[in-house]
């Protein structure tokens, strides 16, 4: 759409450098007091605007893309995950679909290396004891957790984010191990130390920690079931920076209640914002608010490539980061 200023709907609040940029380039629609749309507002966004900006909390399905108008011409979604998006009804209805990858790699692989430390040295219960001034002095037999240097760490999810945590992982001293759809290239494989499991049953069986990094798609849907999760070794961890989704969440709860698991450390939810409450009792569970990306660095780069994506659209050419059917 060469020459043309675009209308922009942005359903959330962006880094105030972002929206600042994207009004000078665009005629610029804000979600000023930043809650979050509901579907009915979605469909009107999509019925007025050129080009929709979402993000990983708005559902954007068949039946919504149904109903929007016919001016909506690409939605370019501010985060890399495109699975609350229907991409395929998209596609046919001539929208386009962009994210922003790449740019919370380092950002998610830090956080997946809080959460291991977290939970294996047991950091948020020493933190509620000092809050509550009930630290009673030094003992050598208090809050002892594990030893992270030596553990098995498991990666489900050998992507950038995967061979991220490798990396770190292996500064620390842990062995890595991973599963993957596909066994990472000989050399990629070596660099990292990793080895690779064909049967992610027999790896899952055999680790210390295992940590979830694949993205949600209907074959990874609850992938971490009640079956898989208890082939995980009773003083075992798990923590998930990538998607609620791919674990039974009801299941992992009762298994951490009755011991069966040792600890979890969570970024993501299976129903997004509603927590499971048992999980909020368990002093062996870490829980974050899906703060993996939540850099100022990668929040603003993340908006600098949706300002890229729209930016090359306009111009008339081929967004650099758009989404294909094939590619989820």
């Amino acid at each position: 759409m060469p020459g043309q200023r675009l209308s922009v709907v942005v359903t959330r609040r962006l880094p105030e450098a972002v929206e600042t940029r994207m009004k000078e380039l665009f005629d610029v629609e804000l979600n000023e007091d930043d809650h979050p749309m509901s579907k009915a507002e979605l469909v009107s966004a999509m019925n007025r605007a050129d080009i929709l900006v979402p993000c990983i909390a708005d559902r954007i399905d068949g039946g919504m893309l149904g109903q929007a108008g016919e001016r909506l011409k690409m939605i370019a979604n501010y985060g890399a995950g495109v699975d609350h998006i229907d991409v395929a009804t998209a596609r046919q209805r001539g929208i386009l679909v962009s994210n922003t990858p790449g740019v919370m790699t380092d950002d998610t692989a830090d956080m997946v290396m809080a959460l291991i430390l977290s939970v294996l040295r047991r950091v948020p219960e020493g933190m509620a004891v000092m809050q509550s001034g009930n630290w009673q002095g030094w003992s050598p037999t208090a809050f002892m957790g594990g030893r992270v240097a030596g553990k098995r760490l498991g990666i489900l999810g050998m992507g950038r984010i995967g061979q991220a945590v490798a990396r770190r992982a292996a500064v620390f001293g842990m062995q890595v191990h991973y599963h993957n759809r596909r066994r990472l290239h000989e050399e990629i494989e070596s660099n990292l130390e990793a080895t690779y499991w064909e049967s992610l049953d027999q790896m899952i069986a055999r680790m210390d920690v295992i940590s979830v990094n694949c993205p949600h798609t209907p074959s990874t849907f609850h992938l971490m079931n009640a079956r898989r999760l208890k082939l995980m070794k009773p003083e075992a961890v798990i923590v998930n920076t990538s998607r609620g989704e791919v674990i039974d969440e009801n299941a992992l709860t009762r298994m951490l209640r009755s011991g069966e698991i040792a600890g979890a450390g969570l970024d993501v939810f299976e129903k997004g914002r509603e927590v499971n409450p048992r999980l909020r009792e368990l002093p062996n569970v870490v829980l974050l608010p899906h703060m993996g990306s939540a850099t100022r660095e990668g929040r603003a780069e993340m908006g600098e490539k949706v300002i890229i994506n729209i930016k090359t659209f306009a111009d008339g050419h081929r967004p650099p980061d758009m989404v294909v059917p094939s590619m989820l």
